[in-house]
């Protein structure tokens, strides 16, 4: 008899224990009607992922451990892996593991109205986005496999897949026929193929089929992309889920030395500019939609950024659910006032245009006293973005959507942004794509259908708060520019690599210098999902307050 696997990608809410209970017993049903021996479901899926300090709270840790038991009473003979946060006792060792008061990072094996066994993490990953070992405790003790409907199965937990002498080669040494390895992966651009890669050899090396379910769905700064995966033991892929949607899937695996079932050809992975897309509009609608926002604003200059940032809302809540507003000052062009208009018009979404001269006349007249008589410069040019950033936010207060900041990571990294202006927002969905991207995600969105006005792509970006103003004037080109933030902020090169690599030296030391006085602005901006391998949020931590090449 083939051995059924279902797996749920579901898309859960940090903290939520009802609805993500609910949520896993309609999964737990549905398998049961599909007849399937095993249902897998992701990492920490009872609490959410990542639950951060809620899992140094033991009421948080207590309520997640009575949702587990109400899962239990409710299984039969499907068999379900459930993650959740497993209270382990006191902590011990270093003061690391008193500090996380010994909770686990943990699946449960549920069946026939119990918990018939207990997996805990034994890989706690603590770089880039993850802090694992402040919240668990690693798993201890012998490695084991479970029985189910006559197979032995291995349970592991995300990283201990990703060490060669990890658990999941301990379970194939111990008789594993089946590895599970449940998950809350985040994405960044590229990292599904990354995974199968793994996945298919891990499988060829154990030589058993293993089960790769991801979660899915945004969280704060982090988007899940789903992208589950199965090998057989010989690495093929026999499944892929779909990416940043959820999924449920049964499989008939072929253990070891059984012929496979024909199966579909697994789906491909999408193209990066797609990828992107789907990455943000998932983030930036669960972010809205699971913050209890019913709506979104967005303030349209008739540049690209506002104008990229705009069509993800569109795309990922509905025309219907996102409002534009265009504030022009007296150094607005004329066409980037019918550019704002004709983007809302392309997408469908409510359009307002609310005039700042008054308001900026008005902060003259009240500063002018204090400020003095000449040219204001930078000053004056940023009370306009003030200006703009209040009335966006007094019309969030009136009206109740949140607004979008529209600030790219080209002008996050070197400041090229107003602190309480252009800056002001909940949510900055293109916080982590440099300017360059941002180009190329205007362009490939109007080939689904053209909503950006061409004048907006075309024309070269200013932020048109003085006559005539360009970027360049105060930017190296965004080719040249974005080239060294990858290389200093992605790839942490230092100033002397980056030069050699044929950057005129002076530019390099100059952005890096505006990188690095920039950081007390990052620190105030509005979070926003990460896409590519080194966000600027909770990825790259920062002192405030430092001497370090500020150049």
């Amino acid at each position: 008899m083939p051995f059924r696997i279902a797996g749920a990608q579901l898309n859960l809410v940090v903290g939520d224990l009802d609805g993500n209970c609910r949520r896993i017993l309609e999964a737990i049903t549905w398998a049961e009607d599909e007849g399937a021996d095993l249902l897998v479901l992701p990492e920490l899926a009872v609490s959410g992922y990542p639950p951060e300090d809620l899992a140094l709270r033991t009421d948080f840790v207590s309520a997640n451990r009575q949702v587990l038991q109400r899962l239990a009473a409710r299984s039969a003979g499907t068999t379900s892996v459930v993650g959740f946060l497993d209270a382990t006792g006191p902590g011990r060792g270093s003061s690391g593991d008193a500090y996380t008061r010994g909770v686990a990072n943990a699946a449960a094996i549920l069946g026939q109205g119990r918990i018939k066994g207990v997996y805990r993490k034994r890989l706690l990953p603590n770089y880039g986005v993850f802090d694992e070992r402040r919240w668990f405790r690693a798993g201890e003790g012998p490695v084991r496999t479970w029985p189910v409907s006559g197979v032995q199965v291995g349970v592991s937990i995300c990283e201990d897949l990703w060490t060669a002498d990890g658990p999941w080669k301990h379970m194939a040494e111990g008789g594993a026929d089946v590895i599970v390895n449940i998950n809350a992966s985040p994405h960044h651009l590229g990292k599904a193929a990354q995974r199968e890669e793994l996945v298919s050899r891990r499988a060829r090396q154990a030589g058993a089929p293993l089960v790769y379910l991801n979660l899915v769905g945004g969280q704060d700064e982090l988007v899940f992309d789903g992208a589950s995966l199965v090998a057989a033991s010989d690495g093929s892929v026999i499944h892929r889920s779909p990416q940043f949607s959820e999924d449920r899937f049964v499989l008939d695996v072929p253990l070891a030395g059984e012929e496979a079932a024909p199966t579909s050809s697994p789906r491909e992975w999408m193209q990066p500019e797609e990828e992107m897309w789907s990455a943000v509009a998932l983030a930036t609608g669960d972010y809205v939609r699971k913050n209890g926002f019913r709506s979104a604003m967005v303030g349209l200059s008739g540049g690209i950024d506002s104008a990229v940032t705009a069509c993800l809302a569109a795309d990922a809540l509905g025309a219907d659910r996102v409002w534009g507003v265009s504030m022009p000052s007296m150094y607005s062009s004329e066409h980037s006032k019918t550019d704002a208009k004709r983007l809302a018009s392309n997408l469908g979404i409510r359009f307002d245009m609310v005039p700042i001269e008054r308001v900026h006349r008005a902060f003259g007249e009240t500063l002018s006293p204090v400020m003095g008589s000449d040219d204001w410069g930078v000053a004056g040019e940023n009370l306009q973005a003030r200006a703009r950033g209040s009335l966006l936010m007094a019309l969030s207060n009136r009206h109740g959507g949140l607004v979008l900041a529209t600030g790219n990571k080209s002008e996050l990294s070197v400041g090229y942004a107003t602190l309480y202006g252009d800056m002001v927002g909940g949510f900055a969905p293109i916080k982590d794509i440099y300017k360059t991207w941002v180009y190329r995600l205007a362009r490939w969105r109007n080939r689904r259908g053209p909503v950006i006005p061409e004048g907006i792509i075309t024309k070269p970006p200013s932020a048109e708060l003085r006559p005539n103003q360009l970027d360049t004037d105060s930017l190296p080109p965004y080719d040249d520019l974005d080239s060294v933030l990858g290389m200093y902020i992605d790839s942490e090169l230092s100033v002397e690599r980056i030069t050699a690599s044929g950057f005129d030296a002076a530019m390099v030391r100059r952005v890096v210098g505006l990188v690095e006085r920039s950081e007390y602005k990052r620190h105030q901006s509005a979070p926003g999902p990460k896409v590519t391998t080194k966000s600027l949020g909770r990825e790259r931590r920062r002192p405030l307050t430092s001497g370090w090449n500020r150049l």
